[in-house]
């Protein structure tokens, strides 16, 4: 049997580390590991009930773990701001921000409260927000951003005209355009903070194929009976093909988020056969994502849709 793929991580004793969606799936392993290397870790979710449960099972692992837990919903601008004055007041330097929640697939157009469409809110726009409204701590951190997009974002586009699906929903093509916005924002901040002399070292990453909830939640969404999805997927797992489990999924977003070797404006996946599975790599930019003016037009797209103004909080 083939050994599974692991890596080491630098003593991060002293450095915060913000991990959205850490209460399960690849969140909580990252975090875990992060705790494990010494770091302060704060896990923003959206159950304060789940939010106790993974503070629980890292303290078992990890019993000297500094961790403590944040309630956010992404999908909410109001709640965004919250938990970003919140930790603002708090005052600590972000050393390390993982923009990692996400919704995958929902049956039917879910919108949220400010109107948006589900998976464009919350696995871009809330996490577009966070990271705005953080600036001044990320700044003085001199932080690493690194933004979890998805193998979906390969063959994915942008609807310019429509880009809450509100015309035309498909569950995988919205989540798809979500990923590419999460990969578009994570290279143009990158360049903006080269530009701009910000401090900040953006990247994205993928965990491939993984084994988490996630395929569960979204494609339940609005539906009377369960998805096929969790089922398949767990078949695939067990068969040991084209699938692998959260621990290994985990391992290309912790190569982004603490590899000294890891680098601004990269994209980082595993490098089995068609991404699926594997180690760690740094992987070419998706075609999708090469065009500078879509990710400058959804930069200010995406401005002008949350409010925060990045030029105004540095």
């Amino acid at each position: 049997m083939k050994k599974p793929y692991d890596m080491s991580v630098p003593d991060l004793h002293g450095r915060l580390a913000v991990v959205t969606g850490g209460s399960d799936g690849i969140g909580l392993k990252l975090a875990q590991r992060l705790a494990l290397a010494g770091a302060e870790v704060i896990l923003p979710v959206r159950s304060a009930v789940k939010g106790d449960m993974a503070l629980e099972q890292i303290r078992s692992a990890v019993p000297r773990a500094m961790i403590s837990s944040r309630v956010v919903d992404l999908a909410s601008l109001a709640s965004v701001k919250s938990l970003a004055d919140t930790l603002l007041a708090e005052g600590r330097p972000i050393n390390f921000l993982v923009n990692n929640a996400g919704v995958m697939a929902p049956a039917t157009r879910h919108t949220t409260a400010d109107g948006f469409e589900l998976q464009f809110a919350t696995n871009h726009l809330g996490h577009m927000a966070l990271t705005g409204r953080l600036m001044l701590l990320l700044r003085a951190g001199e932080a690493r951003v690194t933004t979890v997009t998805s193998s979906a974002a390969r063959g994915a586009k942008i609807d310019w005209g429509d880009l809450q699906s509100a015309e035309r929903y498909s569950p995988v093509r919205s989540y798809g355009a979500s990923k590419l916005a999460n990969l578009l924002f994570a290279l143009e901040l990158d360049r903006r903070s080269r530009v701009g002399g910000w401090g900040i070292v953006s990247n994205a990453a993928h965990p491939g194929t993984t084994l988490t909830n996630l395929y569960a939640s979204g494609p339940n969404l609005g539906r009377n009976r369960p998805a096929p999805h969790e089922a398949i997927m767990r078949r695939l797992a067990s068969w040991g093909v084209l699938v692998h489990s959260a621990e290994a999924g985990m391992l290309s977003p912790l190569y982004a988020v603490a590899s000294p070797q890891a680098q601004g404006g990269a994209l980082y996946g595993p490098d089995g056969f068609g991404q699926f599975t594997g180690g760690p790599a740094e992987l070419s930019i998706y075609k999708s994502a090469l065009s500078a003016s879509d990710a400058t037009q959804l930069w200010q797209v995406s401005e002008r849709l949350t409010g925060v103004l990045f030029e105004t909080k540095v």
